[in-house]
């Protein structure tokens, strides 16, 4: 059953907020055990995961209906998650980033292109396999579905709106998207995480740029952190909301000011209010980095930031109908392909460079999650990268938009529309 056809239990979004933030503490109090069944369970099940599934299974059953919900937008999306980049990106080290060196940015470029590849492998594979499936406007919801796994939910609108995707069509891909990114993608590397170092050992790849960076900023921490005061926990609270407070206060007339005077400000998300807030927060948290306001991580600002994040995933698999893609259940396979051959691009590209597999992580989630679940992989690697997340993610918001575009174009070739 889903919450469309069933009465949902829970409609008062603050009772449903109580119940998003006892199943966080509770997963996150049970995986803090250090001996007995909750230590095995953990080690094989990453808490991150039950973030998103457990929200999931309450939307599934009924118990509360993410897509009604005030939680997700406004609440998570836009002010947890700018709020979130802000904090995360005010301890950058962005020396450190670019010292990482261009093995980072080919694997980033890799992963747009296998994105791009996927469409039109999985579109011919489906038009050989099962051909009903990419019938009719199948092509434009595949178009929009490419604006997501470049860029974001920005993009994904934008190519709404280009390609005239119809509801149906757009809501169906948009679980395909869920399943494919959330459910399938982002938790396989999350799991890979756990087992990088034997992986890049195994691989022959070198991770010493990563360990300098990961050592540097222990040190900073170890010299620099102290217990949060009061003032502290205030302070990194008002400066990540005083940020987004500002950042929406510009965008509204920057998303306005762009539609009227640039011509292809449809095409770039220029004229998306979102867009603009996502890049001023990240603009502002990478400037504080240079101030004396970076200082306060040394108090946790970037713990406060993921408390931001994981809110905002649990938030975000509120959404998920786990039962809604039996509908066309053929479109799973069309994402698995596209999915398949983004990842397979990678691995091979990876191997040939010998990149450590963090890289090859976020070059995935740098475009597949965007800002928003980049970082979480990237710190699932280990929180002191989180930052080289963000920065990715924010790159796929501006390019997202056009290189979709162009796939979508492709595909409209091909579907012979």
């Amino acid at each position: 059953m889903t919450p469309e056809s069933t009465t949902v239990l829970i409609t008062n979004d603050i009772v449903g907020l109580g119940l998003i933030a006892a199943t966080l503490a509770l997963i996150f109090h049970l995986a803090g055990k250090r001996e007995g069944f909750w230590q095995k369970f953990f080690a094989i099940v990453p808490a991150l995961l039950l973030c998103y599934f457990i929200p999931a299974i309450y939307n599934t059953v009924g118990l509360i209906d993410g897509h009604t919900t005030k939680l997700y937008n406004p609440v998570a999306r836009d002010v947890l998650l700018p709020a979130a980049l802000v904090l995360l990106t005010l301890s950058i080290d962005l020396k450190g980033i670019l010292r990482l060196g261009p093995k980072l940015l080919i694997m980033f470029v890799t992963g747009t292109i296998g994105i791009m590849l996927g469409a039109l492998v999985s579109f011919q594979a489906m038009k050989l396999i099962h051909p009903a499936t990419v019938a009719g406007d199948t092509w434009a919801g595949m178009a929009a579905l490419a604006g997501s796994w470049i860029g974001g939910g920005a993009n994904m609108a934008a190519m709404r709106e280009t390609f005239n995707v119809d509801a149906t069509t757009f809501g169906q891909f948009a679980v395909v998207d869920v399943v494919c990114a959330s459910i399938l993608l982002m938790p396989g590397l999350i799991w890979l995480a756990g087992r990088a170092e034997k992986i890049d050992a195994r691989n022959g790849a070198d991770t010493s740029a990563i360990d300098d960076m990961k050592r540097r900023i222990a040190d900073y921490h170890a010299k620099s952190a102290r217990i949060p005061t009061l003032t502290d926990l205030m302070v990194i609270v008002g400066v990540g909301l005083g940020v987004v407070g500002a950042a929406h206060a510009l965008a509204a007339p920057l998303a306005s000011w762009c539609a009227a005077n640039i011509s292809f400000a449809r095409q770039a998300s220029l004229d998306n209010q979102f867009v603009w807030v996502v890049m001023l927060s990240t603009f502002a948290g990478l400037s504080l980095s240079f101030t004396k306001v970076r200082n306060l991580e040394a108090a946790g600002a970037s713990k406060v930031g993921t408390l931001f994040l994981y809110f905002l995933i649990a938030c975000i698999g509120m959404q998920m109908d786990l039962l809604s893609l039996l509908e066309r259940p053929w479109l799973f396979l069309l994402g698995v392909i596209w999915m398949a051959t983004h990842v397979l691009l990678l691995y091979v590209v990876g191997r040939l460079l010998k990149a450590p597999m963090f890289f090859l992580a976020i070059g995935s989630q740098g475009n597949v999650g965007a800002a928003a679940s980049a970082p979480v992989v990237a710190a699932a690697f280990h929180p002191t990268l989180a930052p080289v997340g963000v920065l990715l993610g924010t790159v796929g918001y501006a390019t997202g938009t056009v290189l979709a575009y162009l796939t979508g174009l492709m595909l409209k070739w091909m579907a012979g529309a």
